[in-house]
């Protein structure tokens, strides 16, 4: 049997860049796909950070204009994964981050730079690299949601494509005035198109022209079909009907193993559960934490904003600290929840830590310490971080919602007596449900034979890609044999 060939777009792919879970996720879906006789080349863009980080590449594509000056694909091999780099100087070589510069403003001129990695990718789509022409294409999100359009409106041969939303709260919403300028025709202005709501959607691009899209959680891709979760597109999505599928992300099991990883105090796994307290032990010197070992630890590991209910959690603080609930917090976000838990660190002394940014080894030590890991959010279309907690042992307490809701058995009488519980879930996303999740914690904690058998299920519980690979290869054929 012949290997299918693909060519995957996104904004960010883990190890070269991350902001968040779309870059392990398309930095760990290709390995899974190897082992389906899928073969995936990634396109991604050449911010000065991938640039910095690759070398010894090929350039296998010149553009003399891609939307006001030269550019050229770099094709090259980084921690096992085929990319092409979209080097274009003019649009990517730029102090700040992916999407936004030092001051946190988003760049003015995002229309265009993800429109060129838009561009470029249905370019390559239809043979402008020398002896690459892919089967299916697979974007990502609505910084990759033009492909599917740029195909459509180019008029030539074009293969399956694949569309899957990562989450729908972010359209990559501009003016319409901008349409000639990206290389559109007027009729592509209008509701089968790019039109939304009086403006124009990068996202809206895949969710209408790709052959099938999908999202990261099968609840999820309940919810986004209602009007209430739908953001705007549920008419869309349900009028794709079984074209629109959810099917759940994984982590890399590699990346994330507790027996082996190397930015954690003590390894240990589900049969060697006592070597944990050590990494406990460590996050609480970590952070400056009273050193009690009875107090149940609380980590969070997250996006600090509206949608991952950490305001949430910070109005409950006062209450939970009182109790004797120990907490430490890694992530940045919203001005006002990042000061808020500084705050709280000035107020409570010894009951919390907070860390404003991100840092890999700290996530991991989080994972492998914490007794409990908390995922409050009001919507989640998958979460990783959720996923990670079953596999060091971490008793992850989460909202029922999306893919949330798909992946923590919840520890009710009846999973308690069956044997199978690995979490705690509460609704309705609010401060009183979150308060009494971490109550009910508490009260497993209490119950050290419970509590271990929780954390076994858990690391029992297949998180890695192996499934999900399957089904994404199975999602393809679909595409493919449907031309």
């Amino acid at each position: 049997m012949a290997r299918t060939r693909v060519l995957s777009v996104a904004s960010e792919v883990y190890p070269i860049v991350k902001t968040g879970g779309l870059a392990d996720v398309t930095g760990a879906l290709p390995g899974a796909l190897a082992r389906e006789r899928i073969d995936v080349s990634t396109l991604l863009p050449g911010y000065r950070s991938v640039l910095a980080s690759v070398s010894g590449a090929e350039t296998v594509l010149a553009l003399d204009d891609l939307f006001g000056g030269p550019a050229r694909v770099l094709a090259t091999n980084v921690a096992g994964l085929a990319l092409f780099v979209l080097d274009a100087p003019h649009l990517y070589d730029r102090a700040g981050g992916p999407y936004a510069g030092p001051d946190g403003n988003d760049w003015a001129d995002n229309a265009f730079r993800f429109a060129a990695l838009s561009r470029v990718g249905a370019q390559i789509a239809t043979g402008a690299i020398q002896n690459f022409r892919p089967d299916l294409v697979h974007v990502h999100d609505w910084q990759a949601g033009l492909v599917p359009a740029y195909l459509r409106y180019g008029g030539q041969s074009a293969p399956a494509t694949i569309m899957t939303v990562h989450n729908l709260a972010f359209a990559g919403r501009f003016s319409p005035r901008l349409l000639p300028a990206l290389g559109f025709p007027p009729q592509a202005y209008s509701i089968d198109g790019l039109e939304y709501h009086g403006d124009i959607s990068f996202l809206k691009g895949g969710l209408f022209f790709a052959d099938r899209v999908t999202t990261v959680s099968p609840t999820y891709a309940l919810e986004v079909t209602t009007p209430e979760r739908g953001m705007g597109f549920d008419g869309l999505l349900r009028a794709r009907g079984s074209r629109f599928s959810g099917i759940l992300n994984g982590i890399d099991d590699e990346v994330w193993d507790p027996a082996l990883d190397p930015y954690i105090t003590a390894n240990f796994d589900e049969e060697r559960l006592a070597a944990r307290v050590r990494n406990t032990a460590a996050l609480r010197k970590r952070f400056a934490l009273d050193d009690e070992p009875a107090r149940l630890l609380v980590g969070i590991v997250s996006r600090l904003s509206w949608q991952k209910g950490l305001d949430l959690l910070l109005d409950a603080l006062p209450s939970l600290i009182g109790r004797g609930v120990q907490f430490v917090v890694l992530g940045a976000g919203d001005a006002g929840l990042e000061a808020g838990f500084t705050a709280a660190v000035a107020a409570h002394r010894g009951r919390i830590g907070v860390y404003i940014g991100y840092d890999e080894a700290v996530a991991h030590l989080i994972q492998a310490g914490a007794g409990v890991v908390l995922v409050p959010s009001r919507f989640e279309p998958c979460g990783l971080t959720q996923l990670c907690a079953l596999r060091y042992g971490a008793i992850p307490v989460v909202s029922r919602v999306g893919g949330l809701a798909d992946t923590v058995i919840d520890a009710n009488e009846m999973a308690l007596v069956a044997g199978v519980a690995t979490g705690v879930q509460f609704s309705p996303p609010d401060r009183e449900g979150l308060d009494l999740s971490i109550l009910r914690a508490e009260a497993l904690f209490a119950r050290p034979e419970v509590w271990q058998r929780m954390q076994q299920n858990g690391m029992r519980t297949d998180v890695s890609w192996n499934r999900s690979g399957s089904q994404y290869a199975r999602l393809y054929r679909e595409a493919l044999s449907s031309r």
